[in-house]
């Protein structure tokens, strides 16, 4: 897999060529003499190299923050709360799912109790693909299915059109 420092370096070098090099057609183009040939024709601008460098850099910032925002961002993850020997997490969906990163126990029933606050279409819909369910989602109400993560690993739950996601993760606990 490609690692991070080729990945942004090969979106630096690609981001300061396309910002420095010239418009070849447009300086070689002759201007013709008259002024009512010219308004037919297009002119050759000459930009200051500050004002350039100025918006590479710019444009190098906002392809970093993207890449930080898709790939490099952190989600933050919630542990199930147990009552009554049910793990049970609320999901609050809107935008997305918050959490979207659960730790539960394997072997454990599961109670995902998913909030929506979001009116896009969506969002009407949560699909957990590894329990063969499919869940639609009431505009402000909670909806609650429980599931059952029999093995250790990584479970996703995904919007109706696989857009927004989720990961419940199935831990063994280690009895001392």
């Amino acid at each position: 897999m490609l690692s991070k420092s080729k990945i942004v370096g090969s979106l630096a070098g690609l981001g300061f060529f396309l910002a420095l090099t010239p418009n070849i057609a447009l300086a070689e183009m002759n201007m013709p003499a008259s002024a009512e040939k010219q308004t037919s024709q297009f002119q050759k601008i000459e930009q200051p190299l500050g004002l350039k460098i100025a918006v590479a850099l710019g444009g190098l910032g906002l392809i970093g923050a993207e890449l930080w925002w898709f790939m490099f961002s952190k989600t933050k993850s919630q542990k199930a709360q147990v009552e009554q020997g049910i793990q049970s997490v609320d999901i609050l969906v809107d935008g997305g799912y918050n959490p979207d990163r659960i730790e539960v126990r394997a072997g454990e029933p599961v109670k995902l109790n998913f909030f929506r606050k979001d009116p896009s279409s969506c969002l009407e819909q949560v699909l957990l693909p590894d329990f063969s369910k499919a869940l639609d989602l009431t505009l402000n109400q909670t909806t609650t299915v429980e599931v059952l993560p029999e093995k250790p690993g990584e479970y996703t739950f995904t919007c109706g059109m696989n857009m927004y996601r989720g990961v419940i993760k199935a831990e063994t606990v280690e009895v001392p």
